[in-house]
């Protein structure tokens, strides 16, 4: 059984920005987190960062403690609710490195549009902007069949 915390950003941003190498300078003051914890044990964190209210567009990063599983349907429900509903964002971004095919493959799945952007980590290394708007998520199988994205799915966790 998972359990979510919120508001622990000393603890849960650092955690994740060790997990991602690009990461590891961290995000700035402006951010938001989950920490995903098991047993006691914090094994994954979401980090949401560069958040444009204006633009209604913010960036994730998330990673998790090899072997652990953790991108279940309500850890990807809360993942999605927190910028789609909570901030009423129209897209969500995340940079992913042009080599990791498991991670690209997997976002196309949910939606994602995948955007090749050379040099993004560097002279020798490309990326991938993964762009997800609020429209895609909403029409994505996984909320055809669970209903994460309608709002009294909301209400009935918050219950």
């Amino acid at each position: 059984m998972l359990d979510y915390v919120y508001g622990q950003n000393e603890i849960v941003a650092p955690a994740v920005a060790q997990l991602i190498p690009h990461c590891r300078r961290g995000w700035g003051p402006n951010i938001m987190t989950i920490g995903v914890v098991e047993g006691g044990l914090m094994i994954a964190g979401i980090v949401y960062h560069n958040w444009e209210p204006e633009a209604g567009i913010i960036e994730i990063s998330a990673a998790a403690a090899p072997g652990h599983y953790w991108m279940t349907r309500e850890t990807l429900k809360r993942m999605f609710q927190y910028p789609f509903h909570y901030l009423d964002c129209q897209m969500v971004v995340q940079r992913i490195p042009a080599d990791d095919e498991r991670q690209q493959f997997m976002m196309s799945r949910f939606g994602y549009a995948l955007v090749p952007v050379p040099r993004m980590y560097g002279r020798d290394r490309d990326g991938v902007l993964a762009l997800l708007t609020r429209e895609a998520w909403e029409e994505n199988r996984f909320n055809a069949r669970l209903k994460h994205h309608l709002t009294e799915s909301l209400q009935e966790a918050a219950e």
